[in-house]
């Protein structure tokens, strides 16, 4: 499979099931119908595929700006941090309006979807990994090769 289809494959699967987990448990959590949390589930996994794309465009950008090179530690964290803060941002006047509630609710359902994908993108990596072969990238050369 080459790098692009396996990233825009990869990145379907991944929604995918995402949109399948989180539309039935906002569902029963927010006593909502089924249809009206697929529904929200889908827009949060569109909003949160676009953010993903502009926010790392935006973030490239101001890195290729920077004197010092390469992606440290501080720099990774600051990445995740101002990803992860500006989809929360993103995605709080939505929940609250379509699910009817507080903004604090939403940012408490937010906080919990925050914590499911940080196991859930874990856990999918691997399993994609373990099915479809780990991406060039991440294969030893053959010389490395005991």
């Amino acid at each position: 499979m080459s790098p692009t289809t396996r990233r825009v494959f990869q990145a379907l699967l991944y929604e995918a099931i995402a949109i399948a987990v989180v539309g039935p448990v906002l569902s029963v959590a927010f006593d909502k119908s089924p249809t009206s949390t697929f529904g929200l589930a889908f827009v949060l996994s569109s909003i949160a595929l676009t953010w993903n794309y502009a926010f790392n465009w935006l973030f490239e950008r101001w890195e290729s700006r920077q004197s010092v090179r390469g992606r440290s530690f501080v720099r990774r964290l600051a990445h995740g941090a101002g990803f992860e803060g500006g989809l929360v941002i993103l995605l709080l006047p939505v929940m609250s309006l379509w699910l009817d509630i507080s903004p604090t609710a939403a940012l408490v359902a937010n906080l919990g979807l925050l914590a499911f994908f940080f196991f859930y993108a874990i856990a999918f990596t691997w399993c994609f990994d373990r099915v479809f072969g780990l991406p060039a990238s991440a294969q030893a050369d053959a010389a490395d090769r005991p």
